[in-house]
């Protein structure tokens, strides 16, 4: 058995990148070519499906046996450009309760329901936005001086800590409403054995923590995503079939699980998702699977742990899952300075699920070679940008996302047809 061990050292040369061979996302298991859309769709894509919840992220339940809503308040914000709604989500199940607060600000110019950007945050919805009618979370948070974090608890200082991240008042003017929760109110992000957050709501007789094959937190915060987009089919004023999930760093990685598992988003967005997201796992450039599994082992399924150190005996590689996606829309992004997520496996990984939209009828990314930094390539189902930077998320990410879900997402006007194009 390999070791659970992180290495102690991380490659960032590529001539030291391992010669690798990737799965081909067009074969199944028992080696045979799939070449229409149907043997795709009812074949292949549910045999790669189910390798990444044994091997990658866990399975993941359905809903909680009972879940309510509260509204906890209601507003205009933005000078009177968007309606601020915050609800309360309250899950049961196995005799436990946990709950999730949503934020919502969604344009007040529009007279139809609108499309919407969901995402998740890792300081919650306070740390998103300057605005003090933001109810601040006190769930337990991880220790950050920057995100003014005391005693695992948010303070009044962390109000607006990640605003810049957000780009609220963009999205709005663009004329998307905007949707997020607090990761950590799914599951708190670190290894407790799954005793807090939602896993408990799922919990057999006498079960205290998930099975090897099941999900671990990765899969509770996509699990959310999920519940979230649920509440979002009953608000009446988000045009629930043109809604984008987007995720930074390791909530990029759930953004991509969360798009993967769930047809009903209608774009996927992820940024700087590096190891067990959209970076090609065998590069084994930055960060590893042991080294990501070494510092983090409740992300990912106990499964997952196999492949320390032992990248290529992994049934799957993350261009496969790329392809899950398709055909919708989804944009891999990456920054020239993190070098930790592997901009160059995340734009291979996007390059390498060419095929699958090409099945489909749509063309894939397009780019014979990496491109420079500070260009976005979005005129295809399969989108890519290098931002110039760290890794982080800026107004420049939020600009190009923008202008690609336009292609895709953006109601012409209040009599267009509600369908992705």
């Amino acid at each position: 058995m390999p070791s659970n061990a992180s290495p102690s050292h991380a490659n960032y040369d590529e001539t030291l990148v391992p010669e690798y061979s990737l799965p081909d996302a067009l074969v199944d298991e028992a080696g045979s070519a799939v070449d229409d859309v149907g043997a795709w769709r009812h074949g292949l894509r549910p045999e790669i499906l189910r390798l990444f919840e044994q091997n990658v992220y866990g399975c993941m339940p359905g809903p909680a046996s009972q879940t309510t809503v509260q509204v906890l308040e209601e507003g205009l914000a933005l000078d009177g450009r968007a309606l601020r709604r915050q609800i309360r989500l309250h899950f049961h199940g196995s005799g436990a309760h946990s709950h999730a607060d949503l934020l919502m600000y969604v344009p007040t110019a529009s007279s139809h329901a609108v499309p919407a950007v969901m995402g998740l945050s890792f300081f919650g919805n306070h740390a998103v936005t300057h605005d003090p009618a933001v109810q601040l979370n006190s769930a337990w948070m991880r220790p950050d001086k920057q995100a003014q974090i005391v005693d695992h608890r948010a303070t009044e200082a962390s109000r607006g800590v990640n605003a810049s991240r957000w780009s609220i008042e963009r999205i709005i003017d663009r004329g998307y409403a905007l949707v997020t929760a607090y990761c950590g109110d799914f599951d708190p992000d670190y290894d407790d054995g799954y005793a807090n957050g939602v896993h408990p709501l799922f919990y057999r007789p006498g079960q205290t923590q998930p099975a090897p094959d099941e999900w671990g937190t990765i899969g509770a915060w996509a699990w959310g995503l999920r519940r979230i987009l649920d509440h979002l089919e009953t608000d009446a004023q988000i045009d629930h079939r043109r809604v984008a999930v987007m995720g930074h760093s390791r909530l990029g990685k759930t953004a991509l699980w969360a798009g993967a598992l769930d047809e009903r988003f209608a774009m996927v967005i992820s940024n700087d998702s590096g190891c067990g997201g959209a970076a090609l796992s065998r590069r084994r450039f930055g960060e590893t699977i042991a080294r990501i599994n070494g510092a983090f082992p409740h992300w990912f399924c106990d499964n997952f742990r196999a492949y320390n150190e032992a990248e290529p005996s992994c049934p799957v590689d993350q261009h496969q899952l790329i392809g899950l996606v398709a055909p919708r829309p989804v944009y891999v992004a990456s920054a020239t300075d993190d070098g930790w997520a592997d901009p160059r496996g995340e734009y291979l990984a996007a390059v390498h699920a060419g095929p699958v939209y090409a099945l489909h009828g749509h063309s894939p990314l397009g780019l014979a070679e990496m491109p420079q930094g500070g260009t976005a390539h979005y005129e295809n189902r399969i989108a890519y940008h290098l931002r110039i930077g760290k890794h982080d998320v800026t107004d420049w990410d939020w600009q190009q996302w923008l202008d690609a879900a336009d292609r895709h997402l953006h109601p012409v006007d209040s009599t267009a047809e509600q369908q992705p194009r």
